[in-house]
């Protein structure tokens, strides 16, 4: 998977997927710009990853500012020299009853999980096709987006909308050499996620090959669909489950 040389920018990259897909990447040789909303989170994770050898800086942000993704941008082109890859990991989840959600809730999930992802491929393409040496836009949609899950009706009508965006990118930016996809990930152990009580035991228990996703089986897509190998692949949502969408058993 080979991605040497490039430069990346990771959204919702302080811990979890957008971490280790960072992560992954850097040891590949890719140079990579991590965001996160949470400063201290974010500044974190860069001295980790710095430690563990390559290139790495922080633009800490709300990644549905404008301001904080043309920063991230910018920063990319001006710390490393271009801009190749980018990942719209930033996304967050709110449970709630669809008959009492509440419309702040709505608002931000719709801002950050939509709003966010639209603004980076859009500010990302603008450059790489600027560069005119092509590029790579990777979205993350979720399982969800595939199957109805109790509680989730907001954040899985924004994830479904995600994967539509990487469809309707190919008739817009194929002519500059920029390739779109999606991964939508099922279950996985994250910090997050495992505060849950039962959650890998209940996760293990429905899902087909036995388990839920580390953060690595994740990753491990998300680079191949951003390496060179990868460069025909476009337009495409690759299912990252375990098999779950399959059967789609509930947790509940």
């Amino acid at each position: 998977m080979t991605v040497e040389g490039r430069v990346a920018v990771v959204t919702g990259a302080g811990q979890g997927i957008g971490l280790e897909i960072a992560r992954q990447l850097m040891r590949r040789g890719c140079a990579v710009v991590l965001n996160d909303a949470d400063v201290a989170l974010c500044e974190a994770a860069v001295r980790n990853l710095l430690s563990e050898g390559g290139r790495c800086t922080a633009v800490p942000g709300d990644a549905a500012d404008a301001v904080v993704v043309e920063r991230m941008v910018g920063t990319a082109v001006d710390t490393f020299g271009s801009l190749d890859i980018a990942v719209a990991n930033a996304g967050i989840t709110l449970f709630g009853d669809f008959g009492s959600y509440p419309a702040a809730d709505l608002r931000r999930v719709l801002d950050v999980n939509i709003g966010g992802t639209f603004l980076l491929a859009q500010a990302a393409s603008n450059r790489m096709r600027e560069q005119g040496s092509g590029g790579s836009l990777l979205l993350t949609g979720s399982v969800v987006g595939h199957q109805a899950h109790k509680g989730l009706a907001a954040y899985a009508m924004t994830k479904a909308a995600v994967e539509m965006l990487s469809k309707n990118l190919v008739v817009e930016l194929s002519q500059y050499g920029i390739n779109v996809n999606c991964i939508a990930p099922g279950a996985t152990l994250t910090e997050r996620t495992q505060q849950d009580a039962g959650y890998e035991s209940v996760w293990s228990r429905i899902t087909p090959m036995g388990r839920p996703a580390t953060v690595q089986d994740i990753a491990h897509a998300a680079v191949f669909l951003v390496s060179q190998e990868a460069r025909h692949i476009t337009g495409q949502s690759l299912i990252i489950d375990g098999g779950w969408t399959s059967v789609s058993t509930n947790p509940y």
